[in-house]
């Protein structure tokens, strides 16, 4: 029996590529982030593989993310849960702010530690932690049972919600975790066995 989930990051948005911290604002997909949404439902139906239900945030970047890619599926009538847990990481105080400003306000190395630190929150923000106290608990208790009952679950959320669930999945420590780029529209795919434990990874790329 398959015991499957496949993790997306919503494809590009209007506030990804003007370089501006987006956090719970909520722009749309670009252009770019339509093609990549579809590509990555085009990918997944060339593999056969049927969704027993889906999850997303309540984000509209990654609930068109999670659209097209069952649209490109074929997939009509499917249950999907939406639910903030899976909510990209709130900014707080810099969202909405274009990432270069931000440095010549705070300065250089202040920002890179808010972005690049495990557990220091931007001011009215949240760090990658704080992130990770939201979407675990939510993934144990909603999404985990969900795999361990067979079948395949899709997640479509955003870059540090899903850093929280990849750190999990593979055992990543909170330092090698904030190295890892989780990519707009590149499925990532966790087989389990009948115990929970991870058994294969695929990145696409």
């Amino acid at each position: 029996m398959d015991r499957r989930l496949i993790l997306v990051r919503h494809g590009q948005s209007e506030w990804n590529l003007k370089n501006l911290f987006t956090g719970w604002r909520n722009p749309g997909l670009t252009e770019k982030g339509i093609d990549e949404a579809t590509e990555a439902g085009k990918l997944l139906k060339s593999r056969g593989y049927e969704i027993e239900i889906c999850y997303t945030s309540a984000l509209k970047r990654a609930q068109h993310t999670l659209d097209l890619i069952l649209e490109n599926m074929g997939i009509v009538n499917m249950t999907i849960i939406r639910n903030q847990a899976l909510n990209e990481r709130d900014y707080g105080d810099l969202a909405g702010l274009n990432k270069d400003d931000a440095r010549e306000k705070w300065g250089e190395e202040q920002v890179h530690i808010w972005r690049r630190s495990y557990d220091t929150p931007p001011p009215g923000g949240e760090s990658l932690k704080d992130t990770a106290d939201r979407v675990l608990p939510y993934y144990e208790a909603e999404i985990a049972p969900r795999v361990a009952d067979g079948g395949t679950i899709l997640v479509a959320a955003h870059g540090n919600s899903l850093r929280a669930l990849v750190m999990k999945l593979e055992g990543l420590t909170p330092e090698e975790i904030l190295k890892r780029e989780i990519s707009t529209g590149k499925p990532i795919i966790y087989d389990f066995d009948a115990d929970g434990r991870v058994t294969n990874v695929e990145n696409i790329k």
